[in-house]
Formats: structure tokens, C-alpha cells, sequence
């Protein structure tokens, strides 16, 4: 049985790192699956890392938290003294409640940002196909997207248009007035990719987009949906060479755009969407070249942020709400142990032969109702459980309960 002091999360994000630290600790899915696979061999069957532009934590039970640390740190190419240096690390009903503000967006780089949700889904999913999902993480995820959701639906705190894929948006209305005649190329149709691609139309009325995309069939696929054009990944650098604005959101472990390709280029707005860094960070020192990464982009200040904050108390307030039914659940498992033996107790009564001699008329009256007697006990005994926390009490009362009730 799980004991929420089992229950760790340690990672690095934004607080204290840039997005070049944060993408030597970030985790690709090759990675994942390795982890994974160390993970249960090391006999850790509850564990998932979520590792997106902004953070890059692993959640899992465990009797040592640095079973976890070692994991990431085997499976990323950070430092494991960098990582202790940089990390944050929580435990039981702490890290608990920050797996609940993540899911929501409270503890996003740009406030309410929603896309979270589906990085954390696609997270957990991994980690159910390859076996490090048991009961505990399960109900666990299930409540806090259910609580994500109620957020996203009963509160505005993920109103307005405010996220990376939007502030990418903002960044380029800010350097370009009008983008009816510029070149836009988009390397990474991913759900950040898509999303920036679907904003540079809905918000800008960008037309002269083209997609690139490893999977080519991938970037096809979205151009023939959105009416605009694909490339093949062979011709990258020469679309590249040719935009006057290129959004990269890869999910490379090197750059694929690199600083020497770009010193005789034309002017380019560059925005990299991507952790590690996809466009090479040297970029940024050329005088024709405007570079923007993830970490620029958060630095937004506008009144849909402003709403957001109010928003705040309404949304822990629903936290706090689904916390309490995830310890009730948790504690009811812990009690199940109790209320079988009870159970099994009570058929044991019932068959025995001096209880049946001593409740002879009423056993033959009510002999088809025993199991129906039995479980209403038990059902009792589990809301006494809930309610007052006293099992050994309970037992008693459940068996007088019983014998009380088949006399009557």
C-alpha cells in the first residue's frame, strides 16, 4: 500500500535555470523508454518524467528519493551535481499538490498555460504503456486532470490567448507590422508547432508558410489542412536561407540551425520553440539576426495575465477540493485490508454453529438476506472509517452491528 511520504517529484524549471541548463536535463522519448525500462528493473513500477520547454521533474514512489534523481540524471546528459545545485525536491502531500498546480498551469512559465495538460497526458500514457503506472499513480493523474479540467472549465485562468505558441504571435507582430508578404518557414508540426502554425493564420493572416518536418508525410498532412505549403526536411536549409522568419519547435538534441549557415544570410526573425535549444544560441550575435527563445517569449506583460492572476485563489481553492477526495481514496485503501477480514469475520459467524443455535428463528427468517446484511455492515463500517479514523472501534461495532441486526 502506497504511503504518500513514498511519493516524491524532483526537477529543475524555469525558477532557476535558462533554457540551455534546462535542455541538457531534458529527456527525449528514446530516453524515456531507457528510463522506463530502468525503472522497473531497479523495482520502481509508479513513475513518469515530464519534460517540456519549461521543466523537466520526475514523479514516482519510492523508498529514496535519489532513487529518482539517478534515474534522470543516467538518462539525461546533465550533471548530477548540477542538477542537485539547480533542483527543487519535494515529498508526500508537497509534491503532491505540486503535480496538482502544474496540471492546472500555476506553476507555468507564462501563467495558465494550457498546453501542459496534453505534455503531461502524452507523460503518463509512456509510462502506462511501459509498465510504471500501478493503482496509486493512476487515481493520482486521473484526479488531477480532473481537477485541470474543472479549472479550465469553471475559472478564467487559462482565458485569453496567452501561451508560448501565442507568444511567439506577439513577438513577431512586435518586429513585423505586416506579414502578408513575408516568408515564414515552421521546422516541427508537433502540438506546439501546430498550434503557432494555426495562430500565424488566425492572428496575423500569414499566408506564405511552409512546414518542415522530419516525418515529412506529417508536415503534408497539417499544409493540406491549413491550405498553405510542406517541405521535404532535405530542403530545410534552403527554406531556411530564403524566409525572412523561421519558428523552430524540433524536438532535436542538437540544433538544427546553426550559426555559420545564417552569417551571410539574409535578415531573419528567428524564435525557437524548442528545449534543448534547436537554433544555435551563437545566432544571436549576429548583427542581421534577431534570436528569440522560450525564455524571452515568458517575458510578456499584458492584461489577459493581469485577469489571470485573480483567477488564482478560485483555482487552488478546486485543488484543494480534489486533494481531499484523492487522501480520502488513499485512506480507504489502506482500511480495505480491514474490512475484508471483517467481512470474511462475519461469514465465518454466520456458519458457525453456535451462533446459528443461539439465532436459530432468525437465521431461517432472514437466511436469504445474510450476504445483504453482510455487506450493508461493511458499507457502514467503511463511512464510520472515513469519518472518524478508528478501525479497531470499528471492528467491534461492525460484528455487534451485525449480531444486533440479525436479531431484529
Amino acid at each position: 500500500m502506497t504511503d504518500f511520504n513514498h511519493f516524491f517529484i524532483a526537477g529543475i524549471n524555469y525558477k532557476k535555470t535558462d533554457a540551455s541548463i534546462r535542455g541538457t536535463f531534458a529527456i527525449q522519448n528514446d530516453q524515456y523508454i531507457n528510463l522506463l525500462n530502468s525503472a522497473r528493473l531497479a523495482g520502481l513500477n509508479e513513475i513518469f518524467v515530464l519534460s517540456t520547454c519549461n521543466r523537466t521533474e520526475i514523479y514516482g514512489v519510492a523508498n529514496e528519493l535519489n532513487q529518482l534523481s539517478d534515474l534522470l540524471c543516467n538518462h539525461s546528459n546533465g550533471s548530477k551535481e548540477k542538477f542537485e545545485e539547480l533542483s527543487y525536491i519535494k515529498k508526500g502531500h508537497e509534491a503532491i499538490e505540486h503535480l496538482f498546480a502544474v496540471a492546472a498551469g500555476l506553476d507555468s512559465q507564462i501563467l495558465g498555460d494550457y498546453e501542459i495538460v496534453g505534455q503531461m497526458k502524452q507523460a503518463i500514457r509512456i509510462a502506462k504503456e511501459n509498465g510504471c503506472i500501478g493503482t496509486f499513480l493512476e487515481r493520482l493523474s486521473n484526479i488531477v486532470l480532473q481537477s485541470s479540467k474543472a479549472i479550465k472549465t469553471s475559472t478564467e485562468l487559462s482565458g485569453g490567448t496567452v501561451s508560448v505558441s501565442f507568444a511567439a504571435i506577439q513577438c513577431i507582430r512586435e518586429n513585423f507590422a505586416d506579414v502578408s508578404n513575408k516568408k515564414i518557414v515552421l521546422l516541427g508540426t508537433g502540438k506546439i508547432g501546430r498550434n503557432t502554425c494555426k495562430n500565424l493564420i488566425d492572428y496575423l493572416g500569414a499566408k506564405d508558410i511552409t512546414l518542415i518536418n522530419r516525418t515529412e508525410e506529417k508536415a503534408k498532412e497539417l499544409a493540406a489542412e491549413l491550405n498553405i505549403k510542406a517541405a521535404p526536411y532535405s530542403e530545410a536549409a534552403l527554406q531556411v536561407a530564403q524566409a525572412d522568419i523561421v519558428v523552430v519547435a524540433t524536438n532535436a538534441e542538437e540544433p538544427v540551425i546553426k550559426t555559420v549557415s545564417l552569417i551571410n544570410s539574409t535578415p531573419k526573425l528567428l524564435i525557437d520553440l524548442s528545449i534543448p535549444n534547436n537554433i544555435e544560441a551563437s545566432a544571436k550575435s549576429l548583427p542581421h539576426i534577431t534570436l528569440v527563445n522560450v525564455d524571452d517569449l515568458s517575458r510578456i506583460n499584458d492584461i489577459t495575465l493581469q485577469k489571470r492572476m485573480a483567477e488564482v485563489p478560485k483555482a487552488k481553492a478546486i485543488i484543494a477540493e480534489h486533494m481531499m477526495e484523492f487522501a480520502d481514496w488513499n485512506q480507504m485503501r489502506k482500511n480495505v485490508p480491514v474490512l475484508k477480514a471483517v467481512k470474511q469475520k462475519l461469514i465465518d459467524m454466520h456458519q458457525c454453529n453456535l451462533f446459528l443455535a443461539t439465532n436459530e428463528a432468525a437465521c431461517d427468517n432472514a437466511a436469504p438476506k445474510t450476504d445483504q446484511g453482510i455487506q450493508k455492515v461493511i458499507n457502514n463500517m467503511a463511512q464510520r472509517m472515513r469519518e472518524q479514523n478508528q478501525p479497531g472501534c470499528n471492528y467491534i461495532e461492525a460484528i455487534n452491528d451485525y449480531i444486533t441486526n440479525h436479531r431484529n
